[in-house]
């Protein structure tokens, strides 16, 4: 589907970070361009790139042009830094794209919306943060659905990508050591629906505060598709899933619906996909229920707000928390939404943890995760209460403090309750 016509073509191009995205680049693109490669942690001639005029600068989403070894070459040739997203664009415009941003529950929406098509038999594809980079798929046709699941900072230095129909499902405070304020990262995630035509759709969560905002004092092109409406009592109930009791997970099912309405899928097929719907790994994800306890791995949740829907929803928690902070979380819980929750505290950086939570519930503070979990089963075992108990693994936080991600963090989590309890 090479198109003779494209920009990236016959050209002089510089690859700057050689992570996934950037050997899916190389990949696509060697046959018909002269490429440079150059990555931080590998030795390099800077002087000899510098010497170099580049076409184009194709930048990985892991790149802050603000810190790299070569920043200032970076910025003085910031007109000719594109992205994967960009070339994916410019070789398969006319494939539909429905693209899912937002600082929490985009992997979730993306795995549902993939799994709806799928089911609908439709050649759909689940690229981007969740699964391939967008340029590693094959055997592309007229026909083929992209699922995009897009960060903001794959968006921040994308110029030409477009998508048919764009979610921003949630905006709070994330990554601001990168885009240092939150007006930067709402603009970041707002490129997505800055970049559409009239003809696109935009599915937005009109209630939350930066998304508000951000229409309030900007005119967007495509249609705007406002999510405020409850799901109906009725089709929630044709569902019977449990996965969606949850506040989050009812947020994302709403804007999987809006996107089945625009694209007519069928009713009856919809039904059948989200009843056997499990969810993803280490995503709110039950790893044990019985009649007494239930245990949530929700490794995934980096961020106060990615565990606040979760924690607004149960009951007698025991909410175990920690890792490595962000820049500017708030924890926007009430006291009366903490009544039924204690938490448990552990790592190296506790005390910003216990200076959020310490007004709002009980708390313990542990100096690692083991001997937490060593703690929280003993009060368990001892507590007379005879009521449900929830222990929830949702840490508010980046995993790089002691782990290589959040799916590290996960397993070794699962591997510590092994020891108490048959998982």
């Amino acid at each position: 589907m090479l198109n003779n016509l494209n920009i990236f073509y016959k050209k002089k191009i510089l690859i700057y970070g050689l992570g996934k995205s950037g050997l899916s680049v190389f990949k696509f693109l060697k046959k018909h361009n002269e490429i440079t490669t150059h990555d931080d942690k590998i030795k390099a001639n800077n002087k000899k790139i510098k010497k170099i005029k580049f076409d184009y600068i194709i930048i990985s989403p892991g790149i802050d042009i603000n810190k790299c070894n070569l920043s200032k070459f970076l910025k003085n040739n910031s007109k000719k830094i594109y992205t994967d997203l960009d070339i994916f664009y410019s070789h398969y415009k006319e494939n539909n794209k429905i693209t899912i941003t937002g600082t929490n529950g985009k992997s979730t929406t993306a795995k549902i919306l993939y799994d709806v098509l799928k089911d609908q038999k439709a050649d759909v594809r689940l690229v981007g943060n969740i699964g391939n980079p967008v340029l590693l798929e094959k055997k592309v046709t007229n026909k083929t659905i992209f699922v995009i699941e897009v960060s903001s900072y794959q968006l921040e230095y994308s110029k030409l990508f477009k998508s048919n129909i764009s979610l921003i499902l949630n905006i709070s405070p994330d990554h601001l050591e990168r885009h240092k304020t939150i007006n930067k990262y709402v603009s970041a995630k707002f490129k997505l629906v800055k970049n559409q035509s009239k003809k696109d759709y935009a599915i937005l969560n009109t209630k939350n505060f930066y998304i508000k905002r951000e229409l309030k004092f900007k005119n967007f092109s495509p249609k705007i598709i406002k999510i405020e409406k409850e799901i109906e009592i009725n089709f929630l109930k044709k569902i019977n899933n449990k996965y969606f009791n949850t506040n989050g997970n009812k947020e994302n099912l709403k804007f999987v619906i809006e996107v089945t309405k625009i694209l007519k899928l069928k009713k009856h097929s919809i039904v059948k996909t989200l009843k056997k719907f499990k969810g993803l790994k280490y995503r709110q994800e039950i790893i044990f229920q019985s009649k007494k306890l239930t245990i949530i791995n929700d490794s995934k949740a980096t961020t106060f707000s990615s565990s606040a829907s979760l924690l607004k929803s149960l009951t007698n928690v025991h909410w175990i928390v920690g890792g490595q902070s962000k820049k500017g979380d708030k924890l926007l819980l009430s006291k009366k939404n903490c009544k039924n929750i204690k938490a448990y505290i552990f790592g190296a950086n506790k005390n910003f943890f216990i200076s959020k939570i310490k007004k709002l519930m009980k708390y313990e503070s542990f100096s690692d995760l083991k001997s937490l979990i060593r703690k929280l089963f003993l009060e368990i075992k001892v507590d007379k209460n005879t009521h449900h108990k929830t222990i929830l693994f949702s840490p508010s936080s980046a995993s790089f403090d002691n782990f290589k991600n959040f799916e590290k963090r996960g397993e070794y989590f699962n591997q510590l309750i092994k020891k108490y309890i048959n998982v």
